[in-house]
């Protein structure tokens, strides 16, 4: 089968796509899944080393500062500054990466922290005008502080979004050029946008049990005019008067204020938005399958439509509100893009990360230039877990048509005998937690998540063996056809064959 990626599409999306790529989420409400919980899922889309992360809860001096904003060599300038740290941050599960130009690593998209607050971090592009205002000397938290703080201080997604606007507020806002979070617990969700422009804009539209919302890009509509005085919206006090003082919006015709239209790019976030299918298609296909389950979120989290070389790794949150402690809250994680990479279950009581699943110098910032800092020698000299599934997806999205169905297949059943296993390993660990035993259910935990991380490396290097003796013997490897040219970018890496994006992929039971 020949790929099918329409012209247009390239077009459109390298067009106004950011430098290091996109990012989307998926949220679907709890009336709309299979087990009441709520659903969060994305990834991250960033040419950097990732890498698994879990910060414990921390305790800061009085007068303790954290660093924030991005410097002079960001794409928009900015200067960096220091604004106040809490005396106690919660305890979270994170993806961590290197690279935004002038963005200090490390830096993160979001994650799940102690309380169940999940957040994924989504491009979300301002109009030209409001990038081209953005000062040249911009300062406040940038997008990664903005998720990492949230992720600390939250107990609940609005209190993240109470957050957020806060930080914005008092602070302001450093931008690359727009940007959105998709935030959500066991009850609700809210998508958050923050505007370029170095106007303090920001806006935010509670999600609730009934709602699939697919940012990609993160996309908010028609804004009510009391939106300040409704509990199902936030913003700041300036979105609508300062598009009314530009000239952007007027206040007496019909039209109602759409903050897609008028900060965005004028209406097309939602539809058809920036890649192959839009975020109004993704939502559809979301509805038409419910009660969507963890295993179907994954599958779309996956879909070769959207998960390609760019996609860093997948997230998997399934927030509940019947946790019998908050240490079984549970981030389901691929090392890599998840087109061709595992879900593994991390739960917040894990206690470490193994090495091969923590930072190694691939693709770290960096790292070409300078040798190895010796500190980090063991820690390189194991084998990397992003490394052996990024190889994976080069073999098999060089050959999608005979390979995609046999990885994904091969994945599925690994992760389907893993959500077997699910509830004995909960039940174990919430019995020592009702003991009065947390050391002994943590152990278990962190023991559990570190087993299926082995099992996942083994197969993966069984996968890369096979498929890569198959690929070689069959198809043979051709020569670089310009050496000096491996980092010109161009078109994603893409596992995507023959796609009708108006339809679903054949294997059904893969979103099931």
């Amino acid at each position: 089968m020949i790929r099918s990626i329409t012209c247009a599409f390239i077009l459109l999306f390298t067009s106004i796509a950011p430098d290091a790529g996109a990012s989307y989420g998926y949220y679907v409400g709890k009336n709309l899944t299979a087990d009441g919980s709520v659903l969060l899922g994305g990834t991250g889309e960033e040419p950097s080393s990732h890498w698994l992360e879990i910060v414990p809860r921390q305790t800061h001096a009085a007068d303790a500062t954290i660093t924030v904003g991005a410097t002079a060599s960001a794409s928009l300038p900015a200067r960096l500054i220091d604004i106040p740290q809490v005396r106690e941050t919660f305890r979270y599960i994170t993806m961590n990466y290197t690279s935004y130009a002038g963005f200090p690593a490390p830096i993160t998209n979001g994650g799940l922290n102690e309380h169940q607050v999940a957040i994924r971090d989504i491009w979300s592009p301002s109009r030209d005008e409001l990038v081209a205002m953005t000062p040249r000397d911009q300062t406040g938290p940038n997008y990664s502080d903005l998720a990492r703080i949230a992720l600390e201080r939250a107990q609940t997604a609005r209190e993240a979004v109470e957050i957020i606007g806060a930080l914005i507020d008092e602070f302001g806002y450093t931008t690359y050029g727009g940007n959105s979070h998709l935030i959500a617990d066991a009850n609700e969700g809210w998508v958050v946008l923050e505007f370029a422009g170095g106007q303090g804009l920001w806006v935010a539209e509670r999600l609730g049990a009934n709602d699939v919302r697919v940012s990609y890009p993160g996309y908010i509509g028609d804004v009510p005019a009391d939106y300040l005085s409704r509990d199902d919206w936030m913003g700041s006090p300036n979105l609508i008067d300062f598009a009314i003082e530009q000239g952007w919006y007027d206040p007496g015709s019909a039209q109602p204020f759409n903050v897609d239209r008028v900060y965005g790019l004028g209406g097309i976030m939602r539809h058809p938005g920036t890649k192959y299918v839009s975020p109004q298609m993704l939502e559809e296909e979301f509805r038409a399958m419910a009660p969507v389950t963890p295993r179907a979120m994954m599958a779309m989290v996956r879909d070769p439509r959207i998960a390609d070389d760019h996609a860093g790794y997948g997230q998997v949150a399934q927030l509940r509100n019947d946790l019998p402690h908050p240490d079984l809250g549970l981030l389901w994680v691929a090392p890599t893009g998840s087109v061709t990479a595992p879900f593994l279950p991390w739960w917040i009581g894990t206690q470490e990360v193994p090495a091969e699943y923590g930072q190694h110098r691939y693709l770290t910032e960096g790292s070409g230039p300078s040798f190895i800092n010796p500190d980090f020698q063991l820690r390189e000299a194991t084998e990397f877990a992003g490394r052996v599934f990024k190889r994976l997806m080069y073999y098999t999205c060089a050959r999608p048509d005979e390979l995609l169905d046999r990885v994904q297949g091969t994945l599925r059943a690994f992760e389907d005998n893993i959500r077997s296993a699910l509830p004995h390993i909960e039940r174990a660990a919430a019995l020592a937690y009702a003991a009065g035993e947390p050391a002994a259910a943590q152990t278990l935990l962190t023991r559990e998540s570190h087993s299926r991380a082995a099992e996942a490396l083994s197969i993966g290097r069984d996968l890369v063996a096979g498929i890569g003796t198959e690929v070689r013997l069959r198809h043979g490897v051709p020569p670089a056809p310009n050496a000096g040219a491996i980092n010109d970018g161009g078109t994603a890496v893409s596992c995507l064959v023959g796609a009708d994006p108006d339809r679903l992929p054949a294997d059904r039971a893969a979103y099931r």
